[in-house]
C-alpha cells in the first residue's frame, strides 16, 4: 500500500472518531441512538430493543438460523482480507470517482473516502422495494433500512399532529420536526397527506376449504390486496372440522399461510366441537403457539354448532386461559327450521337465504351469547354483526355492564340486502353470506354511526371469495351456494368514504375502527396499531382526496366479482410501508410473497382482563347471615309428594316468620291454607256492625 493510501486510511479512522454517534460512520455498523441529552429529539430509551415476542417453538428456530448465518459471515471476512491484500497500486490520479495521493503529493489533507472493494454473496432482487440493499435475514450484514416520511400529518386513534416519521429496520425510530436522519435515507414527501397506523383486518378466510370448495384467493392474492388498499396485518381463522385437533388445523393454516404472506397475519382457532381433548388443545394453543381468540358457532347446524352446555363450557375454559371468546352469533336451530319451509315453498334462489336468516335470529343469538359468557365471566367478542337488531343487542349487554365487544364488516357498511333480489342469479349469489346483508337501505348508515359513537369497535371484512362457477354450486339450491364476498382490499375506502366523508366520524376515530382498537382488543398495542417510537413500521399514507372507482377489472384480488362494484370512494393508500419497506408506490404494489410473519398474541390481555378481577371482586354475591329455621319441615313420600296430614293444625303452623318485637303476629304470614283447616277456625266470630251512616253521608234514600 502506497503512502498516499496509508495516510487516507489514517485520516479517515481519526475522522470516524469524531463522527457523532447519530451519523453512521463506514462499514456495516447499525447507526447508534444519540447519546446527548441537551436535545429534544435525545435518546429514547429501548427504541432499539426488538419488540417481538419469543415463543418457546420460535426461539430454537431463531437458534438455528443464528448458527447457520456464522459461517458465511466468517467466509465473506476471510474473502474482504484477501482482497484487501490484493489491491492493485494505483496508476491514475483518479479512479472510479474517487482521488487517490501518492506519498508526494503536497495537496492538502485527503477528504475523499477510501472505497476498499468486498464481495457480497449473491441476493435476488426484491421488486417490492429496489431501495432495499442487502435482506436481514442474509447473514452477510444489515439491510439498515431508512426511511423518512415528511411534512404529512400523523393520525393516531387519539390525537392528530404535524410530523416527520423516521423509520429504519422495519421500527419507527422518532416521530417529531427537525429530525435528525442519516445520510442515505429515502425521503417520502407526504405533504397534504395524512399518515395513519397499517389497517388490521380482524376478519378474513384466505383459501379455506368451505362447503365443498375452496376460497379462490389464497394467502398470497389475499394479502397482495390488502396492502393495495392499506391494510398491513390480516387475522384469519383456522377452523377445523368436527372431531378434528385444534392444534393440527392451526400447523395446517400456518403451512399454507407461511410461504405466501405478503403482510403479517396472526391466527383465531375455531372451536366446532367440545371435549376434554379440545380444552387441552386450547392450553397449548395460548401457551406455546400465541394464539390468544377462538370462535365458537351458534350456527351452521349439524357441522360447527355448539349447543348451549359446549358454550358455557368453551367459555369457561377462555375464561380459565386468558383467552377472547368469540361467536358466530345466529341461531341455527330456527335457521334450519326455516330453511326447510322455504324449499317446502319452491324458493330456492340467494334471496332465499337471507329470508332463512332474519334479523331476530341473529338478535337473539347474540343477546344468548352474551349472557351466556356473563355468567361465566368470560369477555366476549360478536363477530361480524349485519343488523340493527343484533347490534342494538350488542349496546344493551354493553351498558348493562357485560364485557363484550362488536365487529361488522366493510360489506354491511357499504352495501345492502337489496341484491338478493336482483333478477341476475349470478349477481344475487354473489352477495351470500352469513349472516346475510340485510333489506334494508338505512342499516350500513346505522352500523356507521354505531362505530363512531363505540358500541361497536372494530371493523373486518369476513373475506371468503369464491368465482361464479364456484358459487354455481348452489345454482338450484340457496343452502349450497358457498357464503362468502370480498372485502379485504376496499375495506379502508370504504369506510372512510361512508365514515369520514359523510360526516359520521373524524380521521381519528377512523384509524380507531380499522386498527388501533383491534391492537388493543388482541394484544399486540402499541407493536402494531399506533405511529410512535418503538411501534413497527406498518404505515400508510392516505391521500384523502385522490378517488377511484371500485371494479372487479381492476382490483388485485383473484375473484371475478366484487360487491363493490362501480362504487366511487375518495381515499387511496398512495403509500403503504410494511415492515419499514415501501410495498405500494402509487397504487403499484410491490409486494413479495413470504415477506410477511405471523404475529404471535399474548393471553390475559389487560386492555380485556384488567378490569375484570376488580369487577368480580365488587360483584362477587354476599350470604345473608340469618338464624337457622327451627319450624316444622313438611314430610314427602317416595314420589316426591306430600304426605296426608303433613301441615299440623296447630295455630303456630301457619306462622313461619316468627312474632314481632311486640309479641304480635308477623303481617308478612298468611293466615290462609289451602288445605281447608284455617288458623281462625277455632276462634268466636267476632260481631257485625252495620254501618248506616259512613263518613261522607248516606249513599241511598237522598230526597230525590
Amino acid at each position: 500500500m502506497s503512502s498516499g493510501l496509508r495516510r487516507a486510511s489514517r485520516h479517515q479512522e481519526e475522522k470516524d472518531d469524531d463522527v457523532p454517534q447519530w451519523i453512521p460512520g463506514l462499514g456495516q455498523d447499525k447507526p447508534k441512538p444519540r447519546t446527548l441529552g441537551t436535545s429534544f429529539f435525545g435518546y429514547v430509551p429501548d427504541a432499539f430493543v426488538e419488540k417481538t415476542p419469543y415463543l418457546p417453538s420460535e426461539q430454537s428456530a431463531d437458534a438455528l438460523k443464528k448458527e447457520a448465518t456464522v459461517e458465511p459471515v466468517k467466509a465473506a471476512e476471510q474473502v474482504e482480507a484477501s482482497l484487501e491484500q490484493e489491491i492493485v497500486q494505483p496508476d491514475s490520479i483518479e479512479r472510479n470517482g474517487q482521488r487517490d495521493m501518492d506519498a508526494s503529493s503536497d495537496e492538502g489533507v485527503v477528504t475523499e473516502e477510501v472505497i476498499v472493494p468486498r464481495r457480497v454473496g449473491q441476493a435476488s432482487a426484491e421488486p417490492w422495494d429496489v431501495h432495499s440493499p442487502i435482506d436481514i435475514e442474509d447473514g452477510l450484514g444489515s439491510a439498515q433500512n431508512r426511511l423518512l416520511i415528511k411534512g404529512g400529518r400523523v393520525v393516531n386513534d387519539d390525537m392528530m399532529q404535524d410530523a416527520d416519521v423516521y423509520i429504519e429496520d422495519g421500527i419507527i425510530k422518532q416521530v417529531g420536526t427537525n429530525l435528525h436522519t442519516p445520510g442515505g435515507t429515502r425521503v417520502i414527501e407526504a405533504k397534504g397527506h395524512l399518515v395513519m397506523p397499517g389497517g388490521i383486518d380482524t376478519h378474513t378466510h384466505m383459501q379455506m376449504p368451505f362447503m365443498g370448495t375452496q376460497a379462490i384467493d389464497d394467502f398470497y392474492t389475499g394479502t397482495r390486496a390488502a396492502l393495495a388498499g392499506g391494510t398491513t396485518m390480516i387475522m384469519d381463522f383456522a377452523l377445523p372440522q368436527r372431531g378434528e385437533s385444534l392444534v393440527e388445523a392451526f400447523h395446517r393454516w400456518r403451512t399454507w399461510a407461511d410461504p405466501k404472506v405478503c403482510c403479517d397475519y396472526a391466527l383465531h382457532v375455531g372451536v366446532t366441537w367440545w371435549s376434554d381433548k379440545v380444552a387441552e388443545e386450547m392450553e397449548e394453543l395460548t401457551n406455546e403457539l400465541g394464539v390468544n381468540s377462538f370462535k365458537m358457532f351458534m350456527a351452521y347446524k349439524d357441522t360447527w354448532q355448539l349447543c348451549d352446555e359446549d358454550l358455557l363450557q368453551s367459555f369457561k375454559r377462555c375464561r380459565e386461559l386468558g383467552a377472547l371468546a368469540q361467536v358466530h352469533a345466529e341461531n341455527g336451530d330456527a335457521i334450519k327450521e326455516n330453511t326447510k319451509k322455504l324449499l317446502d315453498l319452491g324458493i330456492t334462489g340467494p334471496e332465499g337465504h337471507e329470508l332463512s336468516r332474519p334479523e331476530e335470529v341473529e338478535a337473539e343469538a347474540t343477546n344468548r351469547a352474551c349472557v351466556l359468557a356473563n355468567q361465566v365471566g368470560c369477555p366476549l367478542y360478536i363477530c361480524k354483526i349485519t343488523s340493527k337488531l343484533a347490534a342494538t343487542a350488542l349496546g344493551q349487554n354493553l351498558r348493562r355492564g357485560t364485557l363484550v365487544w362488536g365487529e361488522t364488516i366493510a360489506a354491511a357498511l357499504g352495501t345492502d340486502g337489496s341484491h338478493y333480489y336482483n333478477p341476475c342469479w349470478q349477481h344475487a349469489a354473489g352477495h351470500v353470506m352469513s349472516p346475510p346483508l340485510r333489506n334494508d337501505p338505512k342499516t350500513p348508515s346505522f352500523l356507521m354511526e354505531l362505530l363512531d359513537v363505540g358500541d361497536l369497535q372494530t371493523t373486518g371484512t369476513d373475506n371468503c371469495t369464491f368465482s361464479a362457477s364456484q358459487k354455481a354450486l348452489g345454482k338450484d339450491d340457496f343452502t349450497k351456494i358457498p357464503n362468502g364476498v370480498n372485502g379485504v382490499e376496499d375495506r379502508m375506502s370504504v369506510i372512510w368514504e361512508k365514515g369520514v366523508v359523510s360526516g359520521k366520524m373524524d380521521p381519528c376515530r377512523f384509524v380507531a375502527v380499522t386498527s388501533t382498537n383491534a391492537a388493543k382488543i388482541f394484544n399486540i398495542y402499541p407493536k402494531k396499531g399506533r405511529i410512535a417510537a418503538g411501534s413497527d413500521a406498518d404505515i400508510v399514507v392516505w391521500n384523502p382526496h385522490a378517488t377511484r372507482v371500485i371494479s372487479a377489472k381492476t382490483h388485485h384480488q383473484a375473484v371475478d366479482f366484487n360487491i363493490f362494484e362501480g362504487m366511487e370512494v375518495h381515499g387511496i393508500a398512495e403509500y403503504v410501508v410494511c415492515h419499514g419497506r415501501v410495498v405500494v408506490e402509487e397504487g403499484e404494489v410491490r409486494a413479495n410473497s413470504g415477506m410477511g410473519k405471523y404475529v404471535p398474541t399474548p393471553v390475559f390481555n389487560p386492555h380485556v382482563y384488567g378490569r375484570l378481577e376488580e369487577r368480580e371482586r365488587a360483584n362477587t354475591p354476599c350470604k345473608v347471615e340469618r338464624a337457622p329455621y327451627d319450624g316444622p319441615v313438611a314430610q314427602l313420600n317416595g314420589q316426591g309428594h306430600m304426605q296426608e296430614g303433613g301441615i299440623p293444625s296447630q295455630q303456630d303452623a301457619f306462622y313461619t316468620r316468627g312474632p314481632t318485637r311486640s309479641g304480635g303476629v308477623n303481617l308478612h304470614d298468611s293466615s290462609f291454607h289451602v288445605s281447608g283447616a284455617q288458623v281462625n277456625d277455632k276462634s268466636p266470630k267476632r260481631p257485625s256492625v252495620k254501618v248506616n251512616n259512613p263518613p261522607g253521608g248516606r249513599s241511598s234514600g237522598s230526597f230525590w
